[in-house]
């Protein structure tokens, strides 16, 4: 990982290996995107003076990154960490920031910072958005959506839960005590989304004591806390759980590579964008590049990297702008009720919501 100062550190090994790699990815992705090689035919050839910043969370940053100095000139400096560790540093930071962009999961993340002026607003990328697209932009334009996966699938074991729950409320049954797992919100990005969904699902956007009742059935059931997703859905192969509840990427992948898992999606299941934000306070041209890496990303080109960069995992989202087709492993949205939530009323609670968490039900 990458220092957070505003100078180059050491690369990190993941990093080496995506600068060798990210020109064997993108020419692989070119049969199925048009105008795959706009990123070669646009390079720059000479870097700016003026580095750009930025935090990221997502599996495909470094390819992305990349292709993006490679297609403009633009030097950037990437820092990888969890979404709670970079906002944790851009919130210590607020008087000399230390980033110029921030790429992570979650709208109720920008709605947080955004409340705190933080945000660069009126960002209008030069793009065609679908509809997914549209229903993900905020009414001043604080962040700009990237793509949208689900918050949360279940993933179980076909040969040993044979008669999966169909509904949120069944997990509190006595079947399935000791037998549900779940990541810590305040270590896993996805989870808070997933508790807050449950709570609008359950009470609209009053409806925060009616899922903190649920989830306190869910404990009194025997419910597993893990740190991270990945050791959650560990716990369903070694058999320490039977069921489950990550970010449908995560489980899709995970589950791509056992043909014994299979992944549900109980109703409702909620919205989880990607999006960026950019730092208020970065110096105008840093501003200008970022809002350039935005376009790009949203590109043809820059979503043919975001699509090659981690097929079984954060590369499986829905697109958000039109002429881009999702990845075929995923399920067609149609198929799958997903309600939103609304950011600027969920991002406030998340850090009192976290700490309940972590008080009543993780420990």
């Amino acid at each position: 990982m990458q220092s957070t100062a505003r100078h180059p550190s050491r690369p990190t090994r993941r990093h080496t290996l995506a600068r060798l790699a990210v020109a064997m990815s993108v020419a692989a992705v070119g049969a199925g995107i048009a105008a795959p090689l706009e990123i070669a035919q646009s390079t720059a050839g000479a870097s700016t003076s003026v580095p750009l910043f930025v935090y990221s969370s997502e599996g495909y940053d470094a390819l992305e990154v990349r292709a993006f100095e490679k297609a403009t000139g633009v030097t950037v400096r990437i820092r990888t960490d969890t979404t709670a560790a970079l906002v944790d540093q851009i919130e210590a930071s607020k008087k000399h920031p230390k980033w110029g962009l921030l790429w992570v999961d979650g709208s109720t993340v920008f709605a947080t910072l955004d409340r705190q002026h933080l945000l660069v607003t009126g960002l209008k990328p030069a793009v065609s958005w679908n509809a997914l697209g549209t229903s993900a932009i905020p009414k001043d334009r604080s962040y700009v959506p990237t793509g949208v996966t689900l918050a949360d699938a279940l993933v179980y074991t076909s040969k040993v839960v044979t008669n999966p729950p169909t509904a949120w409320q069944q997990l509190a049954e006595p079947q399935w005590k000791h037998k549900v797992g779940i990541s810590d919100p305040s270590r896993t990005g996805s989870t808070f989304p997933f508790i807050a969904g449950m709570m609008y699902d359950l009470g609209g956007d009053n409806g925060v004591r009616k899922g903190e009742r649920f989830f306190e059935s869910l404990k009194k059931n025997g419910l597993v806390v893990h740190t991270t997703s990945y050791q959650t859905l560990g716990s369903v192969t070694s058999g320490e759980i039977e069921i489950a509840v990550v970010q449908n990427s995560a489980a899709i992948g995970y589950a791509a590579k056992r043909p014994t898992l299979r992944v549900a999606y109980l109703p409702p299941i909620t919205a989880l964008p990607s999006a960026i934000g950019i730092d208020a306070k970065a110096p105008a041209a840093e501003q200008a590049e970022a809002k350039q890496f935005v376009n790009f990303v949203l590109s043809q080109s820059g979503q043919a990297v975001m699509e090659a960069g981690t097929r079984l995992d954060d590369s499986l989202y829905y697109p958000v702008v039109h002429g881009i087709a999702p990845l075929k492993t995923l399920p067609p949205l149609t198929t799958i009720k997903m309600q939103a939530i609304t950011p600027y009323v969920w991002g406030p609670r998340e850090a009192s919501i976290n700490k309940w968490f972590d008080a009543k039900i993780t420990r």
